[in-house]
């Protein structure tokens, strides 16, 4: 089944406009796509510039009458999907006092609804917040946080209704239901409350949607008489409140992408000025908890070069730099992930060789050991909770064959308790697949892990089409968990592959900084390593790779296509950041101060400008035959915005030669995380991966 777009695509007019730093004049033909009221549109998306609206009507309109010869198929996998997914589904109860909060679903309901019952009790109980109630009548809906009072008598609640990230507080009586007066607007997700329950903190997002205020709201006054509590003045530091596990201290962190510092308050003197752990230092970061009992601290740090990381301790009474002591050496290969302290152990989420684990310390007298699993590739997750004087850790587990299974871990006894797995109603048999760990030999030797999950059975003679996900970027490893969406693909016949390359940290930090910087084009060719290895393997052939990715992976898309384009059927980009230069050049942009330490700063420095010029993919586009491409984005999107695909996607039909279809769909009503509701989600997914299967030929 072939894609039919229209004869005549969207032509975008050319509208120069050329900028010169470092005396490199650069011109831009489609930069008039980035409407000047950018600022507005994000929190009213009615007021776009009537020419640019035009225009994505005309590409929205033109996709999808390119995709209706899988309009059935779409429906087909839309209802798949849905079918593997548990409808009435819940999470496992999460004690804390005298309640156990969780949420569940309703049949049929796009959102959650956040629930508590007495302890001990299957019965008793009480709906808090109903989101499905919420978002009645709204085209986008996002909870951000739903967190209760220590008191458990309040519960404080977010949402972003335009899907630009700005999130309004607030405050629910938990015995009537009824919400109070309090509104706190344009905040991030997240707040940190006061022992008491009378006050919380909470970070004020600003209009070019930087985090950089940290406010107290007292229950009970307007947001216009909250108290500022801390501002921070580098505008490439963003801001963050939480709490440590034994909730005596509230934290206010600031960091960009290397560098961290962290301040505290006492939780029943939230008035108290902020104490200061340890000034900032270039390239230093470190996260705080607190271990009580015995009047300290224990850091995760990679000061004093600890390149995976180490923790250390301070006394409660003096946390400064200079009386930090090593408490977990630092382990070359071994990077420590996260860490929580309870009243009498420390635990850690690390990862070694490549795969995650758990390792548990008991604080009385030191002894350790750790959790043990047997797949050859599988992710794993744990859970803080949301008590301090516990032996029980929660941990989930998943492989790309085995559905998500959540257990309770006695850290004393280690006895491990099965609480849920993962239901797939229309049935899903682990046995009927295969997963692998396979490795790709990099242009410079490394050698670049792979994952990936196939029917069994399937003939690996290279005739399998093949989607390859990547991501590589900001230190984040993309797991070899469990999807149930993926297995529409495998079930016709796909290997459905992560290729774990350089700029996440799967091999360690090293293996981060090795893929960002004046080295970020080592992400892009250990990509197209993992291609040609899977080809070479047999598990595909080259030129029937579909290759998947979005935000900073939709970069990587724009870069592979450019450099590779043959080894490529399709190409799927969603919400990519593919005007890479002019957006790192643009300081006015909500996210570019904090990228400068990961991507370079053009601004500043001539050597980072031509650098990002080589790679950028916009503008490395040229006359040549590309892939089939699916480019998406979301107009409210603070991260990636609407213009960056929008323009690639002009210049793409400009230059490319050949026959390939390149679409582009921009969500009206959405931003980077696309339709909020979970089967609006699904068929997002359905929409992408019919199209994969068209290009391929297997729709």
């Amino acid at each position: 089944m072939k894609l039919t777009p229209p004869a005549v695509a969207p032509l975008a007019p050319k509208r120069p406009q050329t900028d010169v730093h470092h005396g490199i004049s650069r011109t831009d033909d489609y930069a008039w796509l980035r409407d000047e009221n950018w600022r507005e549109v994000m929190r009213d998306p009615a007021v776009l510039d009537t020419d640019i609206r035009a225009y994505l009507d005309a590409e929205n309109a033109y996709t999808e009458a390119a995709l209706k010869p899988v309009a059935e198929l779409r429906e087909t996998l839309f209802k798949e999907m849905k079918g593997r997914i548990k409808e009435d589904d819940s999470s496992v109860p999460s004690p804390d006092g005298a309640f156990a909060y969780y949420t569940r679903f309703v049949e049929g309901a796009q959102h959650p609804l956040f629930c508590r019952r007495p302890r001990e009790a299957e019965a008793g109980e009480e709906i808090l917040l109903d989101a499905n109630k919420e978002a009645e009548g709204e085209a986008y809906f996002k909870i951000g946080d739903v967190d209760h009072a220590p008191t458990h008598k309040l519960i404080a609640w977010s949402a972003d209704r335009k899907g630009s990230e700005y999130f309004t507080v607030r405050l629910r009586d938990a015995a009537t239901g009824k919400d109070l007066a309090d509104e706190v607007p344009d905040t991030s997700p997240g707040i940190a409350w006061d022992a008491a329950g009378t006050s919380f903190l909470y970070t004020q997002v600003d209009d070019e949607h930087r985090p950089l205020k940290v406010f107290r709201h007292v229950v009970g006054t307007a947001a216009s008489e909250d108290t500022l509590v801390y501002e921070e003045e580098d505008e490439g530091f963003f801001v963050g409140v939480g709490k440590t596990q034994s909730g005596k201290w509230l934290v206010i962190s600031s960091h960009d992408h290397q560098t961290s510092e962290c301040r505290l308050i006492p939780a029943d003197a939230p008035e108290t000025a902020p104490l200061l752990v340890a000034p900032r230092e270039e390239a230093v970061e470190y996260d705080i908890e607190h271990d009580e009992p015995r009047e300290r601290f224990l850091i995760l740090t990679n000061a004093d070069g600890a390149e995976d990381f180490k923790i250390v301790e301070a006394p409660e009474a003096a946390p400064g730099r200079e009386n930090w002591r090593d408490f977990v050496p630092h382990r070359p290969g071994t990077l420590v992930l996260h860490h929580v302290a309870y009243r009498g152990h420390h635990v850690r989420l690390e990862r070694r060789d490549g795969l995650p684990r758990i390792a548990v310390r008991r604080l009385a007298d030191g002894a350790e050991h750790e959790i043990g699993f047997d797949e050859e590739a599988y992710d794993l997750n744990m859970g803080a909770g949301y008590e301090y004087d516990t032996t029980r850790l929660r941990f989930s587990y998943s492989s790309m064959t085995t559905p998500a299974e959540v257990y309770d871990y006695d850290v004393e006894t280690r006895e491990r308790t099965f609480r849920k797995r993962q239901e797939v109603p229309s049935g899903h048999n682990p046995a009927d697949y295969e997963t692998r760990r396979i490795f790709a030999r990099a242009s410079d030797g490394e050698m670049v892990p792979i994952s990936l999950v196939h029917r069994k059975g399937l003939s690996l003679d290279g005739s399998a089409p093949c989607l390859l996900y990547g991501y590589g970027s900001y230190g984040i490893s993309i797991p070899a968990s469990f999807s149930t969406t993926c297995l529409s693909l495998v079930d016709r016949g796909f290997v459905y592959a992560i290729a774990h390359i350089r700029g996440g940290k799967e091999k360690g930090y090293r293996w981060y900084t090795d893929g960002k910087l004046n080295k970020k084009r080592n992400t892009f060719t250990d990509f197209i390593a993992a291609g040609e290895h899977l080809a070479k393997e047999g598990f595909t052939s080259r030129g029937n790779i579909v290759a998947h990715g979005g935000s900073a992976g939709g970069m990587l898309m724009g870069a592979v296509s450019n450099m590779a384009p043959d080894l490529f059927k399709g190409i799927l980009a969603e919400v990519p950041f593919v005007d890479v230069l002019a957006t790192i050049l643009d300081a006015s942009l909500p996210l570019t101060p904090p990228e400068w330490n990961e991507w370079g700063n053009p601004i500043e420095s001539k050597e980072a400008y031509e650098y990002m010029a080589s790679y950028s993919p916009y503008d490395n586009v040229k006359p040549q035959a590309y892939p089939h491409l699916f480019a998406l984005g979301g107009l409210t999107d603070p991260r990636v915005t609407y213009w960056e695909p929008a323009k690639w996607v002009a210049k793409l039909r400009e230059l490319k030669t050949g026959d390939a279809v390149t679409l582009l769909h921009i969500n009206m009503e959405a931003g980077h995380g696309g339709a909020s509701g979970r089967f609006e989600r699904l068929k997002e997914v359905a929409r992408v991966y019919a199209f994969a299967l068209a290009v391929t030929e297997r729709a």
